[in-house]
């Protein structure tokens, strides 16, 4: 957007809505939205905003439930742009809350935003919901596979009502499937590094394509899905070379000054998740590890970003892990 006024969807500054705005990835973006004085509502529910979210001028705070229709009445009225992250994470049995926590109150955020005539709505999920892919077959934006994981399967559902419903209406579809974002502060990468320099940190022994995005190109990026014009539907969004986890896991690692991640059978590392969920729900603790996230994780995937690079981000800050690797440390 090269420092310029961002173009909105209303043709003027719009407001932007930004759920899960207390989140790791929610508030990160909108702290970038701070200094271009961007008119921000920021949704909580539970956890309250960082402190330099708080009291900033361009920001307005909203509680509302995503699980409770009424409440999301005001969230949403007088907005022009809404921006999902809000779900839940690290709890145990996740096959069990899931299909309620995203698709369910997807629907009703989604529900509110057409009844109050939301310009658009930008829709964070992941290349995943394709199912395994690789740089020779990426993803595409196709929404009829059937991915393996409970995390993809009811984001996918979440990509098929937000396009489905909002066809003849005025309100702007927009999907952005994230690949892994890396960066300092990003919480998945903060919780590798603490578990390396615990030396608990490990990986199975078969190789994972996945498909990176720096954290500088993943914010550039949503915002341009935000407020640009003309944007509309699935984009994919990643870097330009693909790597295997376990090649950007050594690299980290190296980079912190700890050992590399054990390799450990399959089945190890499974009976770990079962162990952690087991232990979060006899103790009511969050779960940092699940046996849908192996199963998620285990995927190989990468998304054919020719319509981001054309319709929203050009060029990359950081176009391949080796010219970003220095940002993790």
């Amino acid at each position: 957007m090269g420092g310029s006024e961002p173009v909105t969807p209303s043709g003027g500054r719009s407001t932007i809505l930004i759920t899960g705005a207390a989140g790791n990835l929610g508030s990160t973006f909108a702290r970038h939205l701070l200094a271009s004085w961007q008119p921000m509502r920021l949704m909580v529910h539970r956890t309250l905003l960082p402190p330099d979210l708080q009291g900033a001028e361009n920001v307005t705070l909203v509680g509302a439930d995503l699980a409770r229709s009424e409440t999301l009445v005001q969230a949403v009225a007088n907005v022009d742009v809404v921006v999902h992250f809000a779900g839940v994470l690290f709890a145990p049995r996740p096959e069990r809350f899931l299909p309620e926590t995203n698709t369910r109150w997807f629907a009703n955020l989604l529900r509110a935003c057409l009844d109050a005539k939301v310009k658009r709505v930008v829709l964070i999920s992941f290349p995943h919901v394709e199912g395994p892919t690789t740089a020779a077959h990426p993803a595409t934006g196709r929404l009829d596979r059937e991915p393996i994981s409970v995390h993809a399967r009811t984001r996918l559902a979440e990509e098929r009502l937000l396009l489905e419903r909002t066809r003849g209406t005025s309100t702007t579809p927009v999907v952005l499937r994230l690949g892994m974002v890396y960066g300092r502060g990003i919480l998945m990468i903060e919780a590798a590094r603490w578990l390396a320099r615990h030396r608990l940190l490990a990986i199975w022994q078969e190789p994972t394509w996945i498909h990176l995005i720096s954290t500088p190109d993943f914010l550039r990026v949503t915002a341009a899905a935000a407020l640009m014009p003309d944007v509309q539907g699935i984009y994919h969004v990643g870097d330009e070379r693909p790597v295997t986890l376990q090649h950007f896991l050594d690299e980290a690692c190296r980079l912190w000054g700890v050992p590399r991640p054990r390799r450990l059978p399959l089945w190890m590392i499974y009976k770990a998740a079962e162990l952690c969920e087991l232990f979060a729900l006899v103790f009511r603790t969050p779960a940092p590890l699940t046996k849908d996230f192996i199963t998620i994780g285990r995927v190989s995937y990468y998304g054919d970003t020719t319509r981001t690079r054309a319709d929203l981000l050009p060029d990359l800050v950081h176009p391949t892990f080796e010219h970003g690797l220095k940002i993790l440390q």
